[in-house]
């Protein structure tokens, strides 16, 4: 049997989980489902992953408009990982409200059909070789994630939504004159019809590409699609859409959202760069946003005093460290995409821990928030160590990848990329670690009684948390293996 029928399941699965929980008979029902669905849809793309991952080529379907190599089965592990763990967090997060009769029926089978309808779009995203289907999974997740940001309906996430809605469309639309401007530059190199838009084609013919017409479409591809990821100067809408969308939808934002609209540019650069006498230009330009996304975030941090909008800019900073690495080539595709995942687990758990703790202290105000672990044992170390994973303090694994980043930027020669990559950090890191001193060690205002925490809640914090713990100090072999082998994808000299 051919294994290509295990990319059309891996988006029916949670498509048909999406119509499935308009269908939920309770709140509870609902929340029991979102964890089933999200974890059998997880296993699916987990197992195509795999599957791809055994070949020596890409894993196809449909007439090759369905694809996974190495890059995408990477990222589709990743999405699983971020997934699953924000499905677990999603029932204990909106428990109380489902108890309390603030979350009603209809909204409980509304946020479980959107929930499946955005991975559904994340997974169409990441397993399409056609640049086109690829673009209607962005504009998807963005009409469907949009309904998941105002799932309250309060008049501040009415606002985050629109805002979202109306930059990110604009962005999307960009990227969609650059989808076209890719398919024009195939005119004369013997590709033609709808292979015009198959990635795999167009990496065949990549030389024999029009440079004029691949490079303009690949710059309304990173303005666009940059957009989506958060990368600055069009970062505005990020900050509003995490800090007012409910905790578990904030960590698939920053956990996998931000990353699939990144992983459409890293599908593009390989095309320009192959183009003759051109080597180096698209990267250069991710180096340029890569830098102004790391400094523009390190500023808002240091003046930050929302936790979820603290924890949003420093998406912003990690977007830019991986578009950074990317654009310096070489050891730093490798450390870009290990970063995506170290970014990709801290940022999920600091969300959880953020919404949480929010809950339990009335506020995500750090000025008035005291003591976190008094409040909780499992929120509030995980808090603590999420945000000392997030800054890149040793020996957790986002300070080895932004080591490996820094490290390749100077062995290449590029002293001033260094230095202003390294100024980032560590104003983020004095920043961010100037207010967790003061939400862990201020001392309470007046007695308090902890919040008991489950097994659950307990597994999806510091599970994630030692394994960044482990990766930080040792990078198994065969995992190594698999970055590297998306990275000779994304091509660059070594």
């Amino acid at each position: 049997m051919n294994p290509g029928w295990i990319l059309p399941l891996v988006l029916l699965l949670p498509a048909l989980f999406a119509g499935a929980g308009l269908l939920a008979p309770s709140q509870r029902a609902a929340l029991r489902f979102i964890t089933f669905g999200t974890l059998a849809s997880a296993a699916a793309a987990v197992a195509a992953a795999a599957i791809a991952l055994s070949r020596a080529g890409e894993l196809t379907a449909l007439g090759a408009w369905l694809m996974v190599d190495a890059l995408s089965a990477y990222h589709l592990l990743v999405m699983a990982v971020v997934f699953a763990l924000s499905g677990l967090y999603a029932r204990s997060y909106f428990a109380h409200d489902a108890e309390s009769g603030e979350l009603s029926l209809r909204t409980a089978r509304r946020f479980t059909a959107l929930w499946f309808a955005s991975m559904a779009a994340m997974h169409l995203v990441l397993v399409s070789n056609n640049l086109g289907l690829m673009w209607v999974g962005i504009e998807a997740t963005t009409l469907v994630t949009a309904f998941l940001i105002c799932i309250h309906g309060t008049p501040t996430s009415l606002e985050a939504m629109w805002k979202y809605l109306l930059m990110c469309s604009v962005g999307v639309a960009l990227a969609f004159m650059g989808t076209l401007l890719v398919a024009a530059s195939t005119h004369g190199s013997g590709v033609e019809g709808a292979s015009a838009l198959l990635w795999t084609e167009l990496r065949d013919a990549a030389a024999r590409l029009n440079p004029k017409l691949l490079k303009t479409g690949f710059l309304f591809l990173v303005v666009g699609y940059g957009t989506k990821a958060g990368l600055a100067p069009m970062h505005n809408w990020l900050p509003d859409a995490h800090s007012q969308a409910p905790a578990p939808v904030s960590a698939i934002f920053s956990g996998f959202l931000l990353n699939a609209a990144l992983y459409c540019v890293l599908r593009t650069l390989p095309l320009v760069e192959a183009l003759p006498g051109n080597a180096g230009w698209g990267r250069e330009i991710l180096i340029a946003f890569g830098l102004i996304s790391i400094l523009v975030a390190a500023v808002f941090i240091i003046a930050q005093h929302d936790l979820k909008r603290l924890l949003a800019y420093s998406s912003v900073e990690h977007l830019g460290i991986v578009a950074l690495g990317v654009g310096l080539g070489g050891l730093g595709n490798v450390a870009a995409l290990f970063h995506i995942l170290n970014n990709s687990v801290s940022k999920s758990v600091g969300f959880f821990c953020a919404g949480s703790i929010g809950h339990l202290a009335g506020t995500h105000d750090m000025r008035r928030i005291n003591r976190v672990t008094a409040l909780s044992r499992i929120w509030g170390v995980g808090l603590t160590g999420s945000l000392l994973a997030i800054i890149g303090a040793a020996p957790f694994a986002l300070f080895l990848s932004e080591f490996l980043i820094v490290y390749t930027a100077i062995q290449q020669g590029h002293t001033v990329i260094a230095a202003a990559l390294l100024a980032g950090l560590a104003l983020v890191f004095v920043g961010a670690l100037r207010h967790l001193i003061s939400i862990t060690w201020e001392p309470l205002e007046g007695p308090v009684e902890p919040h008991r925490g489950t097994l659950i809640e307990g597994a999806i914090v510091f599970v994630p948390l030692t394994a960044l713990l482990v990766l930080g100090v040792w990078v198994p072999a065969p995992f190594w293996s698999l970055l590297e082998r998306a990275a000779r994808i994304l091509g660059g000299a070594s």
